[in-house]
């Protein structure tokens, strides 16, 4: 990265981690029923504590899940335990997953992109186009720059969203939703955005 990266174990070892709401994603769990997407191979890149990679082990994919947090692993260790499912948590940049198998069928984002963006967004665009091939699908929640008032996550336009993938990925929607906060609260708005790896050349390193 070519800025040091935030101390996100600090952050989960003191529980300052606003962003957990402790529940699978609605919008992931929407999104697998609505485009009827198999079980296969898994990818989630920052994967926190876990509930996500464990939702998708749950519904039979076999799940990679990446955080920069050694104490997030921990946590989301003792979750597939306690829900009696197995996940391959790896620790690790994820502007540099050289030490993952790849690639995968199925690639899940809710929140990373939009932090990594500010810091190596070419590194992140690799290591996401390193873990497709043709076909793989990509779904990516996002800040949304539409959100009213300040705080929240950081946001970008969908003009942005597109600039940065529609290089190498079939766009098959970009829609507005609502994160869920801890509790099932109403979180802030944001972007929903399914992508299909297309058959462009790999990005020239």
């Amino acid at each position: 990265m070519t800025e040091k990266p935030r101390d996100w174990d600090k952050r989960y070892r003191t529980g300052d981690m606003p962003w957990d709401s402790g529940l699978p994603s609605r919008e992931l769990l929407r999104v697998l029923d609505e485009q009827a997407i198999p079980p296969g191979s898994a990818l989630e890149l920052g994967c926190g504590t876990g509930t996500n990679a464990v939702a998708l082990a749950e519904r039979g994919f076999h799940v990679t899940a990446v955080d920069l947090s050694p104490t997030a692993l921990e946590f989301a260790q003792k979750k597939a335990d306690a829900n009696g499912v197995s996940v391959n948590w790896q620790c690790g940049d994820i502007t540099d997953l050289s030490f993952v198998e790849t690639p995968f069928d199925f690639l899940f984002d809710r929140g990373c992109y939009h932090c990594v963006r500010k810091i190596d967004l070419p590194g992140f665009q690799e290591t996401v186009l390193s873990a497709c091939r043709q076909g793989t699908q990509l779904l990516m929640i996002t800040g949304n720059s539409n959100a009213p008032g300040s705080g929240g996550p950081p946001r970008l336009s969908a003009d942005e969203i597109r600039t940065d993938w529609s290089e190498w990925f079939d766009i098959g929607f970009l829609r507005e939703i609502h994160l869920e906060d801890a509790g099932g609260v109403e979180g802030p708005l944001a972007w929903s955005c399914l992508m299909t790896r297309n058959a462009a050349p790999k990005r020239s390193q």
